[in-house]
């Protein structure tokens, strides 16, 4: 891998973890690579305009991703990396208890105010936009499974879900009773790694029907896409959520078909390390 797909898979990643866009990430690893340097000088060296330049410097600042000086000029500092995943994680729990309070409070409203009819048996089907409505899905089939859930999925996929709650959520299933069984497709080693953090229960390899993503539980839900998307622009992934049986029944026959054929994880990274 080049040095300048590391940086852009970097970006990604960054993205992902500090919630910042594509501009951010970079500027925030370009101030790493740096060190102390002014926004006029930080602006050519990622050929943007400085005015855009001065705006986003003061949005991270803002966030405390990055730090200026009382210096003429001002000089920009990134923070430690260590830093700002906690700043981005204690951002994120504000955010979670934020919407705990109010949602348990609209909840008790409905509840006192409002006479609901929640029993039906159709079967429903919904499309959701953006991965991060479909990892948060995907986390709480996962969370609520006392009996198998199958994922399949590409290596770049797994990267991402990484990042996410789900590879939380693959224990509290475990400490219920419940297995998540992954299936990957391997072609680039290098992504082996957050295979094997992402810590499903068992993992498996093998050559999938297509580019695209399942998460199935029998009986109960499936999400699916037929393409999991490779773009930086992550609301352009959308996926089919269904509690549809015969459907999900269907899906879940192929993953358990495709699991007897596939390989064990740690039997790939044997034959690849013999390769070497």
């Amino acid at each position: 891998m080049s040095t300048q797909e590391q940086v852009e898979k970097l970006v990604t990643e960054l993205k992902t973890t500090l919630d910042l866009d594509e501009l951010e990430s970079k500027i925030y690893l370009s101030l790493l690579r740096t060190g102390p340097i002014t926004a006029s000088a930080l602006a050519k060296d990622q050929n943007i305009d400085r005015a855009r330049m001065y705006r986003t410097v003061d949005k991270l600042v803002d966030r405390n991703i990055i730090s200026t000086t009382l210096s003429s000029p001002k000089l920009c500092i990134a923070v430690e990396p260590e830093k700002a995943l906690k700043l981005a994680l204690e951002k994120k729990e504000e955010e979670i208890k934020k919407i705990k309070k109010s949602g348990e409070a609209i909840v008790d409203k409905i509840n006192n105010e409002i006479t609901t009819n929640q029993g039906t048996n159709i079967p429903t089907l919904r499309i959701i936009q953006g991965r991060g409505n479909i990892y948060s899905d995907i986390a709480q089939l996962i969370e609520n499974c006392t009996d198998t859930v199958y994922i399949a999925t590409t290596l770049e996929d797994i990267s991402k879900m990484y990042h996410s709650v789900i590879p939380e959520k693959i224990k509290t299933c475990e400490k219920n009773g419940g297995k998540v069984m992954l299936l990957v497709e391997v072609d680039d080693v290098e992504m082996i790694s957050f295979v094997k953090r992402f810590n499903a229960t068992e993992t498996r390899v093998c050559k999938l029907p297509s580019k695209g993503r399942i998460a199935v539980q029998k009986d109960k839900q499936m999400v699916m896409s037929d393409s999991s998307q490779t773009s930086s622009n992550s609301e352009t992934d959308f996926s089919l959520s269904t509690n549809a049986k015969d459907m999900i029944n269907n899906i879940d026959n192929l993953c358990r078909l495709l699991w007897k054929t596939a390989k064990p994880l740690e039997t790939v990274i044997s034959k690849k390390s013999k390769k070497k």
